[in-house]
């Protein structure tokens, strides 16, 4: 099993390359984890910095002393994955910031659809865009990355066209797509686009407009997932036939 991964904002290692892991994640090191001398961490910003460190030993309930060998830093993947995840009904809409960020996606844009029946505003949209950066924080840790997801401000179907039409390739999952994802030409490097529609699916007149900024209509499979699996499952299925998974 790799070793588990604590988030840091700075890599500032004493002499002789000790570092002290406090706070929140100290005490989860120490408390929860319960990592003792001679174990493995490592340590990351959650932007693509990161440090691998052997735990010397620990003090009181929520400190952690480990050597640290040195930072590298992880190169940006190519072709990078953006999925537009309209905006689902309860919990659901953690449940597939969660799964798309364990499978590897690289950025997910909260989309107010005109048939979402969930509509983020004011400080009721602020506390449920904190929850989606929330788990897509845990999440990267609990599957062992060290660049995890951006999670963007919710956006209109307006700033969704403008996000395709800078794309290197642009999809929406749709039913009604004339070719299957798993057929279409993608490229080798750039940006990937991806929406994801809502329960009630893209109405006619985003469709239009997404198609105008040059995205076209993809089926995923014989079968209808639901809003909050379909990202997981094209994030995958995006993966590995761009050699990302190789």
């Amino acid at each position: 099993m790799t070793a588990p991964v604590f988030v840091v904002e700075h890599f500032d290692a004493g002499g002789g390359g000790q570092y002290v892991l406090d706070g929140p994640e100290g005490r989860h090191a120490v408390s929860v984890k319960r990592l003792r001398a001679g174990e493995s961490l490592v340590l990351t910003d959650g932007a693509g910095r990161w440090a691998e460190c052997d735990v010397v030993g620990t003090e009181g309930k929520d400190r952690l002393i480990v050597h640290m060998t040195g930072v590298a830093e992880e190169p940006a993947p190519s072709p990078r994955i953006t999925v537009v995840q309209a905006l689902p009904k309860g919990d659901r809409g953690e449940l597939a910031v969660e799964t798309m960020t364990e499978t590897g996606v690289d950025a997910i844009v909260p989309w107010a659809a005109s048939r979402c029946i969930t509509q983020w505003k004011g400080d009721r949209g602020l506390k449920a865009l904190g929850k989606w950066r929330a788990t897509a924080r845990e999440a990267g840790k609990q599957s062992r990355r060290v660049r995890f997801p951006e999670v963007a401000d919710a956006a209109t179907s307006k700033q969704v066209a403008a996000l395709l039409a800078n794309a290197d390739f642009a999809a929406v999952l749709h039913e009604s797509g004339a070719e299957t994802l798993a057929t279409a030409e993608l490229p080798a490097e750039g940006e990937i686009v991806l929406v994801v529609g809502p329960e009630g699916g893209v109405s006619p007149e985003e469709l239009a407009l997404f198609e105008e900024a040059g995205a076209k209509a993809y089926r995923l499979g014989p079968t209808v997932l639901r809003t909050s699996t379909a990202g997981t499952a094209a994030t995958a299925l995006l993966l590995g036939r761009s050699g990302r998974w190789s």
